[in-house]
């Protein structure tokens, strides 16, 4: 072959992989521009005094009316404005839709608001930061870890009418992501009833495309004025009695209503990865405008087929795989109509016999949402969903005989249906048709199924601590009786899931209070008190300092006791690994088995002074595992003792079979010493005990200002204490075989200082203070001859007051 020839083929096989590398650029484009977009979390207020997904999932499966009369804490002239006749000027013929009635009440300190802000901010405002908040601790996420992320939010709101705040729409969403600190993409839409729709669809794109890496989308209606109503009964659009009765023959037209709904959105391979709960996805989404209709606010049939249809294209599946759409439905001779033909144009066709496309609309329950109608269809199709069922529309007498409803395989839900299983997800469209022209379909499908590792069966604690937080005390109170309510309903959680809970999906904020309960009744009490500013033996309530530090102290030998660890092993299984895995390394060089002592019946077997040391290693450095489990990190170790030895372990000093090597060659060493001496806790300074000591007796440990431990010689130890109990002072000797930390230890010194001789030590990852000292041993530092406790420190003094400073 020539070396033209050569080239050529170089070049024919450098332009093929070039091309495979364009083709597999070009897919994984494809598929990150066409991947589900979980939904983890929802939080929404509605009518009917529905505050939870949960509770609108309720009110739907019960088919409960949430209509009522006209507020009555928003000065509205009701005398005035209410004319059932409809004849005079500037009133309403109908006084009844669905209120929020608790839309004047807002704790602004969780926010940090102040009081005289909190009265001006459109309360729409206050709604969308409250169902925020509770988004993601639904989805076990602390809203202040999320500052200086690129989290997005996109509000749907229609209304600017707030006395104090007109025309600051934009403020809602920049509102939310200035509160949180967020730092992706931040909007307020209005497209009037399409808004939240519209919202979901532009937050999808923004994850899909990178501009964000998580979501909040939905929308937010609340009528601070009656013009609504005014303006509609001037035009002879509302139904009488104020209720949506969506494509029923007795339609007689809409009514109004209020609410706000949240989303927590994520890519699914985000959400998969960050352990986030997946409630179902969003498979589809398309938006379009009406054009040029017969009327600027009129609805368009063939607009709102086109934008179903690219919904499903995008969703990549075909209508009949759809189940069930959650209708705009407002219930008006106009715009039913149309909606249902389109519905039947598109779902309706190439169904199988007995399949049709379900139809039902939350309007009939609660009234027309307005800015916040579709995401509340949204989180009405995702409980339905998960609980299996095709929930009814109430109102309907008969189909509207305005619709040929033989054109297509398309049924109203007039009755409640179990949503059989498939071999394939769930589905359900959701529509919002904007009076503004825009129009927003989106199909949103069952959650992927995981398969769950298998679960070890769940140990009952003893007691369970129950952690509840907020920004004040007020604050606290209140979410005692809110939880105080959840364990009063029939479907409660069991007091483990509560104590769970409690602790992984709620913000840590500064007023705290811990109930630990041993069972339910006592949880109930110590609630009662929290709730009602009472006392209970089981209740701690307090506040903490932000700026604060944590030290984790280890102790040293004096603590064992027989059964130690043992229930710990059996409630959590991170405590069991870390457990056993001291224990092989123990066991090794003990030459039997350690947890046989530790959880036997022997206690003087366990308080020998090798036992006892290596039995403290093995449970102390279990607990910093299981804490560490938590997600506690302390900012700083110190250890007394053997302790010391656990708090260079868990700070990257010491590996564990070398810290091993050192604590059962410490122990053996420190036992092997003859039998004898003393130790004895007094009241007194260092000053007055100096002065006092002898070649026989030292300081083993200075605890605090006035309390000083002595140790050595029996004799010796006993002549220097008597000096102060003739003074009245108090006194206390330990229970001890050796006198430790005294000048008795020297003898094992030397063949100590040759074991730690033989030992790597490691940088710390965690600053440990010296028990010596005082000072820290910073992350970073190395030391390769030696750490605090080895060398003369098993015959040194402790100088508590030292590491106390030092902390």
């Amino acid at each position: 072959m020539s070396n033209s020839d050569e080239k050529l083929v170089a070049a024919l096989r450098a332009s093929l992989k070039e091309n495979d590398r364009l083709r597999a650029h070009n897919r994984k484009l494809s598929s990150a521009a066409r991947e589900p977009i979980a939904i983890v979390a929802m939080s929404c207020r509605f009518p009917g005094g529905v505050e939870s997904p949960e509770a609108l999932w309720q009110l739907v499966d019960d088919g409960m009316d949430a209509i009522s009369e006209f507020p009555e804490n928003r000065g509205w002239n009701l005398g005035s404005l209410y004319d059932p006749d409809g004849e005079r000027q500037n009133t309403s013929y109908v006084n009844k839709g669905g209120f929020l009635h608790s839309a004047d009440t807002f704790d602004p300190v969780p926010f940090g608001i102040s009081p005289n802000e909190a009265l001006i901010m459109d309360p729409q405002q206050r709604l969308l930061l409250e169902c925020s908040w509770e988004a993601f601790e639904r989805a076990g996420i602390d809203p202040a870890t999320l500052k200086g992320s690129k989290t997005g939010v996109f509000a749907g709101m229609m209304y600017h009418d707030y006395v104090h705040n007109s025309a600051t729409g934009s403020i809602a969403s920049g509102r939310v992501s200035y509160v949180f600190g967020f730092e992706g993409p931040s909007m307020t839409l209005d497209t009037a009833c399409s808004s939240s729709l519209v919202a979901l669809h532009l937050a999808a794109q923004a994850l899909r495309s990178g501009e964000c890496s998580m979501a909040l989308a939905g929308g937010v209606a609340v009528m601070s004025t009656p013009e609504v109503f005014v303006e509609f009964s001037r035009q002879g659009g509302l139904s009488k009695d104020g209720r949506c009765k969506s494509f029923a023959g007795s339609t007689d037209g809409t009514s109004w209503s209020e609410g706000a709904g949240v989303l927590l959105l994520e890519k699914l391979s985000d959400a998969r990865s960050n352990g986030h709960p997946v409630l179902a996805v969003l498979r589809g989404s398309a938006v379009n405008q009406d054009g040029a209709s017969n009327g600027l606010t009129a609805p368009n049939g063939p607009s709102q087929q086109r934008v179903i249809r690219a919904a499903l294209a995008d969703a990549q599946i075909s209508s009949d795989q759809v189940d069930l759409v959650e209708a705009h439905g407002t219930g008006t001779r106009l715009g039913d109509p149309i909606e249902a033909q389109a519905l039947l144009a598109t779902y309706g066709q190439g169904r199988a016999e007995n399949d049709p496309l379900w139809l039902g609309s939350l309007k009939s329950n609660l009234g027309h949402a307005q800015a916040a109608a579709g995401v509340g269809g949204v989180i009405k199709a995702v409980q339905a969903i998960r609980h299996g069922v095709l929930p009814r529309t109430l109102h309907v007498d008969v189909p509207t005989p305005q619709v040929d409803w033989a054109a297509g395989a398309v049924e109203l839900l007039t009755e409640s249906r179990a949503w059989p299983e498939r071999d394939r997800p769930r589905r359900v469209g959701v529509s919002s048709f904007g009076l503004s022209g825009t129009n927003a379909h989106v199909i949103v499908e069952q959650a992927p199924v995981v398969e769950e590792p298998e679960v070890d069966a769940v140990a009952e604690l003893p007691v369970v601590p129950v952690v509840l937080s907020a920004r004040s005390e007020a604050g606290l109170s209140a979410q005692a009786g809110k939880l105080l309510a959840r364990l009063g309903e029939s479907n409660s959680p069991s007091l483990l899931d509560v104590g769970f809970s409690s602790v992984v999906s709620r913000a840590a904020l500064e007023h705290r209070a811990v109930v630990a309960a041993a069972d339910r009744e006592e949880l109930v009490r110590g609630l009662t008190a929290l709730a009602e500013g009472g006392v209970a033996a089981s209740v701690v309530r307090g506040s903490v300092r932000p700026t604060g530090k944590v030290a984790f102290l280890f102790t040293g030998q004096g603590a064992q006791r027989l059964g130690m660890g043992r229930e710990l092993y059996e409630a959590f299984p991170v405590f069991a690994a870390a457990f056993d895995a001291v224990l092989v390394e123990l066991d090794a060089r003990l030459g039997r088995s350690l947890r046989d002592v530790v959880w036997g019946e022997d206690a003087g077997l366990l308080n020998g002074t090798m036992f006892a040391q290596a039995g403290l290693f093995a449970v102390e450095t279990a607990l910093f595992r299981l804490a560490e489990s938590w997600g506690m990190r302390p900012d700083f170790l110190v250890g007394h003792s053997v302790g010391e030895i656990a708090a260079a372990h868990v700070a990257g000093v010491l590996s564990l079979a070398d810290a091993a090597e050192l604590v059962v060659a410490r122990g053996r060493l420190m036992q092997a010493l003859p039998v004898g001496g003393s130790m004895v806790a007094v009241e007194a300074t260092e000053a007055e005990v100096l002065p006092l000591l002898s070649g026989e007796v030292g300081i083993a440990a200075l605890n605090g200002p006035r309390s000083v431990v002595v140790s050595g010689k029996e004799s010796a130890v006993r002549e220097l204490v008597a000096t102060f109990e003739d003074q009245g002072r108090r006194t206390s000797t330990l229970r001890v075989s050796h006198a430790f930390h005294s000048p008795l230890m020297e003898p094992m010194l030397a063949e100590f200082g040759a074991v730690v001789a033989g030992l790597e030590f490691g940088a710390p990852s965690i600053p440990v203070v010296s028990g010596v000292s005082g000072t820290c041993r910073r992350v970073g530092a190395r030391r390769s001859t030696g750490c605090g406790m080895c060398g003369k420190r098993c015959g040194s003094r402790t100088r508590s007051r030292s590491w106390c400073r030092g902390v």
